[in-house]
């Protein structure tokens, strides 16, 4: 017989619904909270099907415009883990449809309940339904490279100490207890500016592996010189303009733990 859950949270609620699923699992019409529980659970390894996401375009890009879920969810799709498409018509609630049951996700404060059903009927036609909606439905097109290519050609190109004060950031945002407005190509310029690594390879890294143009870059590098984040000096250079070498700015930065990096660059930029 079937039961409904009570969890604290999404994540909670998606391990639990989805732990004794082997065969591909929807999850329609979600919210951009509950993608990002469903990126979550996946990355963890949490479970033994591939995962589908049906939603809404628009929901969609609204959630990617997160780097790092953007970024994790590449990785996702690229291992076949997770696959993403857009839905045309919503459904009247958000739906977690494993082999077994229908399950839907109702939010009431910080908890969340999932009232489910396993009544075989009513869990195949709801199957085929979406299996049909699913077949219909257009890839969305993650414009977010995967985490994974960020880091390794984060190495090979501008050097291992980098990509080590990379990975550090991002897991002082992953465990942030408030949200930190700095994005992707920020996030790079303060890292290469602490190693002081020159503008042109780390704007010419961006752009080769799809994080941002070039001219993204020098925009951005502009809006952090005009609070002091970095600084730049010119180096000469055999032919041409002097290229410039990305550096530190204000002294909490130069002082601060790489943990500290991204909130006192935050800090900065507000």
């Amino acid at each position: 017989m079937a039961t409904n859950t009570l969890a604290t949270d999404r994540h909670e609620l998606l391990t639990t619904t989805l732990a004794e699923a082997t065969e591909p699992c929807w999850i329609v019409d979600p919210t951009p909270e509950m993608i990002e529980a469903v990126v979550d659970v996946a990355s963890d390894g949490d479970t033994a099907g591939q995962l589908r996401l049906l939603a809404a375009e628009d929901t969609l890009k609204t959630t990617f415009e997160e780097f790092l879920v953007a970024s994790r969810t590449a990785d996702l799709v690229a291992d076949n883990d997770l696959a993403v498409r857009t839905v045309g018509t919503p459904s009247t609630n958000s739906l977690v449809i494993t082999e077994s049951a229908v399950t839907a996700v109702v939010a009431a404060g910080e908890q969340v309940a999932g009232l489910r059903t396993d009544d075989p009927e009513f869990v195949e036609t709801t199957r085929e339904e979406i299996a049909d909606r699913w077949d219909d439905a257009e890839a969305f097109r993650l414009r977010t490279p995967a985490i994974s290519e960020i880091r390794t050609t984060l190495s090979d190109d501008i050097g291992a100490a980098v990509r080590e004060d990379f990975d550090t950031v991002v897991r002082s945002l992953e465990t942030a207890d408030d949200d930190i407005a700095l994005d992707e190509v920020a996030i790079s310029l303060v890292i290469a500016a602490k190693n002081e690594v020159l503008l042109y390879d780390i704007s010419k890294w961006g752009e080769d592996v799809g994080i941002a143009s070039k001219a993204t870059f020098s925009r951005t590098k502009s809006r952090l010189e005009d609070a002091n984040v970095i600084t730049t000096e010119k180096v000469p250079i055999d032919v041409g303009r002097p290229r410039l070498r990305l550096q530190l700015g204000d002294d909490r930065l130069k002082t601060a733990p790489t943990t500290d990096l991204a909130a006192v660059a935050a800090e900065l930029l507000d």
